[in-house]
């Protein structure tokens, strides 16, 4: 049966299924919870990607094209990474230092032929690093995704909202669970429940926020 569409405007959450030998994917277990919920008169999505570089892109156009959703949030697991980190910019760059879940291994090819070499996050980054910090949450700005299946879909994300300006995109990474930092000693962890509710301070923001803050987020190296 063909679901109902909803007369609300729509929030598309999206998170990864398990790679590289892991269990379990925060990221998916972030984004679950909201599945279903009215955030100012906005009905939330939750879709799970797959981490296969053939994949992950036609997956998400199926979601976008679905639900034509005005506000859109990927997720990914990025183990290492000691908080929440809003990504700024996608590259047109494959270069994988692994294999995906289905063995595939590109090396230096765009994700998108003939796209341009890079896009900028179109979510108000910086309000919702300060709100994340007002709220005592580990957080800060990233200016490199990866050139993982993470940046690829950020990078499609964004091409395939370029033509549909009032619809924004952005891109979260956030780290290891604790369960997985327990195999990974020394490595920093977030409860995925901590980052289930800094998506709703980070998506509340973006529906409150056309213009962002000017303030600084930038990195020496």
């Amino acid at each position: 049966m063909k679901e109902r569409k909803s007369a609300a405007p729509t929030i598309l959450l999206t998170g990864f299924e398990p790679f590289g030998g892991e269990a379990s994917n925060p990221s998916w277990q972030a984004v679950q919870p909201l599945h279903g919920r009215v955030l100012r008169g906005h009905r939330v999505v939750a879709a799970c990607l797959p981490t296969d570089f053939r994949r992950a892109l036609p997956a998400l156009r199926r979601e976008l094209a679905r639900h034509r959703p005005v506000l859109s949030l990927c997720l990914g697991q990025a183990g290492g990474r000691t908080g929440i980190e809003l990504e700024r910019v996608a590259i047109n760059l494959v270069d994988a230092r692994i294999a995906d879940n289905a063995g595939h291994r590109p090396i230096d090819v765009p994700v998108v032929r003939g796209g341009p070499a890079a896009y900028f996050a179109t979510v108000p980054v910086k309000a919702m690093l300060a709100r994340l910090h007002a709220a005592g949450v580990p957080a800060a700005v990233s200016h490199s995704a990866g050139t993982y299946v993470c940046n690829q879909v950020f990078y499609g994300l964004l091409h395939a909202l370029r033509e549909r300006p009032q619809a924004r995109g952005g891109f979260v990474h956030i780290p290891y669970s604790p369960i997985q930092a327990a195999s990974h000693p020394g490595a920093p962890s977030l409860d995925p429940a901590l980052v289930t509710r800094a998506l709703e301070i980070m998506l509340d923001t973006a529906l409150r926020t056309r213009r962002d803050r000017r303030l600084s987020a930038g990195t020496l190296a």
